[in-house]
């Protein structure tokens, strides 16, 4: 598919299904019915998130195209989102999942734009295509840099703060440790992933010398939606608050 078909669906099909699978599960924590005791929903929930999280992980790690990648990558970060929704209550507010939902939307497009800008400029597509691209065009290297780390989860970026409310929701609860154990697992092996593309744009021999850049609003688009990753991660106070206004 086009690079910004896929963006929209890595996106907006999942915010539906997300908005719909809350609206579902509040409803039943909402009301004392038989739907709601005639199941273990929290185990469901445990189980859905940790077979989310890592068949998005395997997946990923498989590509060598950087949009399939970011594509499949997506899948495990709504595994992450459902985490939450183990050990929502009805006196529990949705902060952790808007928060996670709300940056990873801001840190996913901002690197899919940047895969749009150098496969329509440059013809990009594969990972061996972006060596040394970082050196070669440093400033948009260091905003896909800070997109990688951010999905990462690693600090100082907003993703840290993000997976960092998602996993003291369920460390509070004192349940499902064992689902603790894989998200930080699947976390690690994210890693491998993310950080294989900046290895290729920073440490791999260039395979040209070609640089580009885009045009002024689209470049302007990327900056935005890439530097709220550092933003959020010192300024992230007013978010929450906005958030659990939001989530009440």
């Amino acid at each position: 598919s086009p690079t910004p078909i896929t963006a929209f669906f890595s996106v907006a099909p999942k915010a539906a299904g997300l908005a719909l699978l809350i609206r579902f599960i509040v409803s039943i924590f909402s009301h004392n019915n038989e739907i709601a005791t005639a199941f273990n929903w929290p185990i469901i929930m445990a189980i859905l998130s940790a077979l989310t999280m890592s068949i998005g992980n395997v997946l990923a790690i498989k590509q060598s195209n950087v949009k399939r990648m970011l594509a499949y990558s997506s899948i495990s970060h709504i595994g992450f989102i459902m985490m939450s929704l183990c050990v929502y209550t009805s006196n529990s507010d949705l902060t952790a999942i808007l928060l996670y939902f709300f940056v990873y939307m801001f840190m996913n497009l901002g690197a899919f734009f940047l895969v749009i800008f150098i496969e329509n400029k440059l013809g990009y597509k594969n990972f061996k295509e972006w060596n040394g691209l970082g050196l070669r065009m440093p400033f948009w290297g260091a905003m896909m840099a800070i997109n990688m780390i951010a999905l990462t989860g690693l600090p100082p970026t907003s993703g840290f703060i993000a997976k960092f409310y998602i996993f003291s929701d369920l460390i509070a609860s004192k349940q499902f440790f064992w689902l603790v154990i894989i998200g930080v697992l699947n976390a690690v092996i994210s890693l491998y992933y993310y950080f294989k593309l900046l290895k290729h744009m920073y440490l791999n021999e260039s395979n040209n010398d070609e640089i580009a850049t885009p045009g002024k609003t689209f470049g302007f688009i990327i900056v935005l939606f890439s530097i709220q990753s550092l933003i959020f991660y010192f300024y992230w106070n007013p978010l929450v608050d906005l958030l659990k206004n939001i989530g009440l």
